[in-house]
């Protein structure tokens, strides 16, 4: 899959499969023969939590949460989506002090 350095949408094959072509802008750009074909996949399957340490390091927000393991009143938070896209997101938190990962809805 290739997308269009001129306006960003994916271009496609052209006549003889030898170049791509934008069907938004018409910019076209030859093809190399050695190059492959990249593709990217999801899983359909349910994804585990995802381990997060170093949670300050990684730039999480911080928000006021009571950590039900220590008792820390301030944890890291993001969200993730682990159920199919037409369900909302989970918020995960992970404690400030003792980094115990808990989800919003544990309680």
């Amino acid at each position: 899959m290739k997308f269009c350095d001129e306006c960003g949408s994916m271009m496609k094959s052209g006549e003889g499969a030898d170049h791509w072509v934008c069907d938004a802008c018409g910019h076209e750009v030859g093809r190399d023969g050695d190059e492959e074909d990249a593709w990217t996949t999801q899983s359909q399957e349910e994804s585990e939590i995802v381990d997060v340490s170093d949670a300050e390091d990684k730039g999480l927000p911080e928000t006021t949460a009571h950590c039900p393991e220590c008792g820390n009143d301030r944890a890291y938070w993001y969200m993730q989506q682990i159920r199919s896209a037409d369900e909302s997101e989970t918020r995960f938190f992970v404690c400030t002090e003792c980094e115990h990962k808990w989800r919003e809805d544990d309680h």
